[in-house]
């Protein structure tokens, strides 16, 4: 999902900066005097973007006020949730840790990923292990991807990860739980030809 929205975001990003730049340079460009063509909604230096014919022409019909405020309605909803999925951190940066003496300490959450990532790595048959923590910084989750060579069995990979590294994670954090989704990948090799 966060790739979705990385390319929406960059799209929408450069088409507005894009129209913004068009429209502002010519505007700039009629303000200092070149001609526009024909076509232009601005004819000259001391023209203005809507005149009183234009501002004033469906004033008497009915739908009008409602369409145009429904559509600034729709663009504020579209604006403001653009804005809160841009905000919103998709990776933890720090999970408390409780140390018993009732002030707690702040554990950055790549430094869990790293240690969690390095131990489960250190498995029997995993290849390459990859996490990444998302969820609350009270209740987080971890996100881990393994790349398995092809003779090991994924059950037992499987629970030695929950048994070892997300247990000492867990424990390490003082967390009562960390739900984790794993997913697997078989290590992909180049056949060597034995003459």
């Amino acid at each position: 999902m966060s790739a979705v929205l990385a390319t929406v975001n960059r799209v929408l990003i450069g088409t507005a900066g894009l129209l913004l730049f068009l429209l502002g340079g010519s505007v700039l460009a009629v303000g200092l005097g070149l001609r526009p063509p024909s076509w232009w909604i601005h004819h000259g230096r001391h023209d203005v973007l809507l005149d009183h014919a234009e501002r004033t022409r469906w004033r008497d019909a009915g739908w009008w006020w409602p369409t145009v405020l429904a559509v600034l309605a729709v663009l504020v909803l579209l604006a403001l949730w653009w804005l809160t999925a841009l905000l919103r951190r998709h990776r933890l940066a720090e999970v408390p840790v409780d140390t018993g003496d009732g002030e707690g300490a702040l554990l950055r959450g790549r430094a869990l990923e790293g240690v969690l990532a390095r131990e489960a790595g250190e498995a029997d048959g995993v290849a390459a292990a990859h996490v990444r923590l998302t969820g609350r910084r009270t209740a987080p989750e971890a996100r881990v991807a393994l790349r398995l060579e092809p003779h090991v069995d994924p059950g037992t990979v499987l629970h030695d990860l929950t048994e070892r590294a997300l247990r000492h994670a867990r424990d390490s954090a003082g967390l009562a739980a960390l739900p984790a989704e794993v997913r697997l990948r078989s290590a992909k090799y180049r056949a060597e030809r034995v003459s």
